[in-house]
């Protein structure tokens, strides 16, 4: 006699059969080989459409409980990307041992679904199953993920119980979880209890105080750590730049090699990304020319985005485009870097083309990209090619327009004076706008000299609660541009009411490898009287040439002397005037400057490329400026 209960898996059902065997020995041989052929098979599954048919398979020969056949469905439906399906088979698992609830825990950790695993861990302790060194390192991490401080503890007072907490695995995990979660006493307490505190155990301490911003005590267990390698470098150097540090992370790559110590794929990436920041395209060039020279690190879309992103960033847009055409692994991240890197330099045609050839690759742009390319009509003033490829972006490939993509717009009718157009799509919007968006418009008022509409602006930004300094300081410079000396001094009694502090304007230039900061009217630079006689002498040659300081771009109510002294130390100045004396004749000078380009400044830069046959180029907060022969790429609209 034989009884058949069902359940359903999916879209299959589920017999439990019982039957009696005349033969036990020959049924655990055919069991034995079935088992093999059914693991043999889902080991060479390369999607999850292909672990369906097997495990019908399974079903209908009666393996469904076989623990050895279950802990290979488990692993391979969580591995490739089918949480949901593994978890309804364990559900129908009769008695589930510890290896299958590490085989779904693992699953759910792998997918970020960080509180399942730890609820099934306990549900896993509640059903009296013994956790071994497996299930706890896996499930620690989920506890760090999840900063599941007290769940996490309780899985470490487990694993002292059971006499585990010194094995290596579960130690690192458990750092790496007391770090996640802040608790770096615990942390070091479990650190300085191992016997053998090598550069791994080490790094990860490193990384857990680079995590919170604690690059001090990073550094002093880093300068502990007798023999490092590279993931050490790597971590060290990568959690720098995470935390700002971009000339210290230099500094750290440097002594990297002095110490013969050859970095990786990911230590090459890092290193990029803080010469992007800084614009540093000597130093880049060289982690350039070194990836060439070892073969080992490919030109692949990690390390050649990473190279598009530098070259665009430190203002030499060409070498990012040859890269870019010698790269044979594309994807759509490659795209993007590149059509944004051309959209700061201005060449909105050329970004056009590249969106265009994506397009025909068969590659679906994203959210990032339609946020380039649209940055790139506005810096192209290419109003109704922006218009649609916004519209297109909700209609042809079901993008809904974020606050970005509106803001790109705003900037795009601002740009070229549709004032009262911006104004009316801002009121249209789906989505409340935000300062950044209506400090564009209030810009574009102010360029255009439209201080109606500007002071309506103003009202609204004032009411919209959430104001950085940058925008304080617009309406202060919008009411000064006006001559409403009164409400601009207001403006500034409330930063200084709040307690808002104007982010002070710094500009860098590189010179010998070397990256030189200044800031207004820096007096801090070895060679500051070369440097403020060149000045001088600047000042004087483009007097003779006609320059009038704009000293409307001086918020204070003070005479126009003292406005053009104070406009006569803008950090670019003494960034250029170093580079003057500093580097040969024609060759470029190229600065970085945290702010947006005053409007005299500006003016100045273009004379003095004229008058010196230099090409200078500036990177401001938004945009790049090719200052030659006196003009600028960006048509004198920034």
């Amino acid at each position: 006699m034989s009884y058949c209960t069902l359940a359903v898996v999916g879209n299959f059902t589920y017999p439990s059969t019982s039957t009696s065997n005349p033969n036990p020995k020959a049924s655990i041989s055919n069991s034995t080989q079935r088992r093999k052929e059914f693991v043999s098979l889902l080991k060479n599954c390369k999607d999850a459409n292909q672990i369906l048919p097997i495990h019908a398979k399974i079903i209908r020969t009666g393996h469904d409980q076989d623990p050895f056949i279950l802990f290979e469905l488990l692993r391979l439906s969580s591995t490739l990307s089918s949480v949901n399906y593994a978890s309804t088979i364990f559900q129908l698992v009769h008695n589930p041992n510890v290896f299958l609830y590490t085989a779904l825990i693992d699953g759910f950790v792998s997918a970020g679904s960080y509180s399942d695993g730890i609820s099934l861990y306990f549900q896993m302790i509640n059903r009296f199953i013994v956790p071994d060194k497996y299930v706890i390192t896996s499930v620690l991490k989920a506890c760090g993920s999840r900063f599941a401080l007290r769940e996490g503890k309780e899985v470490h007072c487990q694993a002292s119980k059971l006499g585990l907490s010194s094995n290596r695995s579960i130690t690192m995990k458990l750092m790496e979880f007391y770090g996640k979660c802040g608790e770096f006493d615990d942390a070091r307490k479990v650190f300085d209890k191992m016997t053998e505190r090598d550069v791994v155990a080490s790094t990860i301490v490193i990384n857990c105080f680079l995590d919170h911003g604690l690059v001090e005590q990073a550094i002093e267990v880093f300068d502990r750590v007798r023999v490092k390698d590279t993931v050490c470098w790597t971590a060290m150097i990568d959690g720098l730049v995470r935390n700002g540090e971009m000339n210290m992370a230099l500094e750290m790559f440097r002594e990297m090699q002095k110490e013969n110590m050859r970095p990786n794929e990911v230590t090459i990436v890092c290193v990029l990304s803080a010469c992007s920041q800084l614009g540093a395209l000597e130093l880049g060039r060289w982690v350039h020319s070194y990836i060439g020279k070892h073969h080992r690190i490919e030109l692949n879309h990690f390390v050649g985005g990473a190279l598009i992103s530098m070259y665009s960033r430190c203002g030499d847009i060409d070498e990012a485009e040859r890269i870019f055409a010698m790269m044979k692994e594309r994807k759509v991240i490659t795209y993007n870097l590149m059509i944004s890197g051309l959209a700061m330099h201005g060449k909105s045609i050329q970004a056009i083309e590249i969106f265009r050839g994506m397009i025909k690759q068969g590659l679906l742009p994203t959210s990032v990209t339609f946020v380039a390319i649209l940055n790139a009509c506005s810096h192209g003033g290419l109003v109704n090619l922006g218009l649609e490829m916004f519209h297109s972006m909700s209609r042809d490939y079901g993008i809904p327009p974020q606050i970005e993509h509106y803001g790109c717009i705003v900037d795009l009718l601002g740009r070229v004076g549709h004032l009262k157009e911006a104004y009316n799509f801002i009121q249209n919007m789906e989505i409340a706008p935000d300062h950044v968006m209506l400090g564009s418009l209030l810009s574009a008022c102010k360029i255009h000299g439209n201080f109606e509409l500007g002071e309506q602006v103003a009202r609204i930004l004032m009411n919209h609660g959430v104001v950085d300094s940058g925008t304080y300081v617009l309406l202060a410079n919008v009411y000064a541009s006006s001559g409403k000396w009164k409400e601009a001094a207001q403006i500034r009694a409330k930063m200084k009411e709040g307690g808002i502090q104007k982010e002070p304007g710094c500009s860098s230039i590189e010179v010998n490898n070397e990256i030189h900061e200044f800031l207004l009217g820096d007096l801090r630079h070895p060679q500051k009287e070369k440097i403020y006689n060149k000045l001088e002498e600047l000042n004087q040659v483009l007097k003779e040439a006609g320059h009038i300081p704009a000293t409307n771009a001086v918020l204070h109510d003070i005479e126009d002397w003292e406005k053009e002294q104070a406009l006569a130390i803008h950090s670019e100045r003494l960034a250029i005037c170093y580079g003057l004396i500093s580097t040969k004749p024609c060759t470029t000078i190229r600065v970085v400057k945290n702010l947006r380009v005053c409007d005299d400044c500006h003016s100045m830069i273009k004379l003095i490329a004229k008058i010196t046959g230099r090409k200078i180029v500036v990177r401001d907060r938004k945009r790049f400026h090719h200052f030659e022969n006196g003009n600028c790429s960006c048509g004198d609209y920034w």
